[in-house]
């Protein structure tokens, strides 16, 4: 066995320590010098080659303006897709409900509203469809598919309650709406106009769906724009 005590043995490893610490300082100090020289080598090349550099902005110029209006044409053409779009209410009622969603968020889009998007599903909080329309307004939309449509069960008072609930104060609604392709009751109405809620039955459904007006005007007494736009 070493005859080394132990105070002798601990002494030793600062020592390494401090080996340590010098090669990392070393190699950061190359590193850096390296780095530096490279940097110098490119912008002398590029001193001697200027013409290299001036080629290639002249030839990335034109293709970045390509590219600008490809994406613009593009986003023309979606627009004119989007302000053609029009669902008869049997298409509709074939539908599964999520691709029912889907449609009432391409409505929306169709509509102006460019971030119009789907987010039914478990846990949507009351929320299958949200969308900003072009005058700043915050539309929270449930969805409720009826595959019968008017023969199917009627939407009712707790539906809108769920909506209520959530659409405000959770997902910061200034438009709340029910959307269905069938029916409402009565006593749903009564709660959704006291509620301030607005109902799109089916009969609203089927002139929104197959003309051209966007909901808020299909609707009757929504809440004022909330900035200008150059729509109102």
């Amino acid at each position: 066995m070493s005859g080394r005590s132990p105070a002798r043995r601990r002494s030793r490893r600062p020592a390494r320590r401090g080996r340590s610490g010098s090669d990392r300082t070393l190699a950061l100090g190359v590193a850096a010098v390296a780095g530096f020289a490279l940097v110098t080598a490119v912008v002398r090349w590029m001193l001697v080659h200027w013409w290299v550099p001036v080629g290639l902005v002249v030839l990335a110029v034109p293709a970045g303006w390509a590219w600008f209006e490809r994406q613009r044409r593009k986003a023309e053409r979606e627009a004119e897709r989007a302000r053609a779009l029009r669902y008869a209410l049997s298409h509709l009622d074939a539908l599964h409900h999520s691709r029912f969603e889907d449609a009432v968020r391409d409505l929306m889009y169709r509509d102006g509203c460019r971030d119009a998007v789907r987010v039914g599903g478990g846990g949507d909080l009351g929320a299958d469809v949200k969308a900003t329309d072009p005058f700043g307004r915050r539309w929270v939309i449930q969805c409720k598919h009826r595959r019968k449509g008017l023969e199917g069960a009627a939407v009712g008072t707790p539906d809108f309650q769920v909506l209520n609930g959530t659409a405000r104060p959770v997902h910061g609604a200034d438009v709340a709406v029910l959307v269905t392709n069938g029916r409402v009751t009565a006593p749903a109405v009564t709660f959704a106009r006291q509620q301030l809620l607005y109902v799109v039955d089916r009969h609203t459904l089927g002139a929104w769906a197959s003309g051209g007006r966007p909901l808020w005007e299909v609707l009757r007494m929504v809440p004022p724009p909330r900035r200008p736009s150059t729509l109102s």
